[in-house]
């Protein structure tokens, strides 16, 4: 049985109804200006807590295939540490790297590696992920190494929506990180093209291990 036959067992319908985004009041609108400035404050505070963690649940579809599983992802500075497993099968893989050179294990045919985890995973499960920008997005903040991105922002001020690097990020639900003293996704919808990852992230930790 291949990987992509496993985690399509796991059912994606169940994250994929998780992550529909829910309804929206009408906050009073905070300026743009006002906005921007506070995500910039906000971001700001990230890149000094480079080191971090998260548990959720996560979705992937390609346009013709989608499944669905649980996600765990370490992450210190440019080394990070994903792993997905599909709950009813308990089957697992695990991708870890530093930023020039990435590991995949867990999958038929035994270990792979390559220097971009992106193109690694792409081409041994047919699903497009963007690891390294997707260390950013995930928190709410763009990936340094692209072109400024686009952003919009909803009544409350909050960041709905990041265009960068050809993904679009939608952003539709927030929590606050005590430890931080800042908002953190919980849950996020990025898209490029038939490619998709959802994310419901359960949990966030500041100061997690070292992968």
């Amino acid at each position: 049985m291949t990987w992509r036959t496993v985690f399509l067992a796991a059912g994606s319908g169940l994250l994929l109804a998780a992550c529909a985004g829910r309804p929206v009041r009408n906050p009073p609108a905070v300026p743009v200006a006002a906005a921007t400035q506070a995500q910039a404050a906000r971001a700001a505070v990230l890149a000094r807590h480079p080191r971090w963690s998260l548990e959720g649940r996560v979705a992937l579809s390609n346009g013709r295939n989608g499944g669905s599983g649980r996600i765990d992802w370490r992450q210190d500075g440019a080394r990070f540490e994903v792993s997905l497993s599909a709950p009813i099968t308990r089957q697992s893989w695990r991708l870890a790297g530093d930023g020039s050179l990435a590991r995949l294990e867990g999958l038929d045919g035994g270990v792979r590696e390559g220097a971009d985890a992106q193109a690694l995973l792409r081409d041994a499960t047919g699903w497009v992920v963007p690891v390294a920008s997707l260390a950013d997005w995930v928190r709410g903040a763009a990936d340094a190494r692209l072109p400024a991105p686009y952003l919009q922002f909803d009544g409350q001020g909050r960041l709905a929506r990041m265009e960068q690097g050809g993904w679009t990020i939608d952003y539709t639900d927030w929590q606050l990180d005590p430890a931080l003293g800042v908002e953190l996704p919980h849950r996020l919808n990025a898209s490029q093209g038939d490619a998709r990852v959802r994310l419901l992230i359960d949990a966030w930790q500041g100061a997690a291990a070292s992968p």
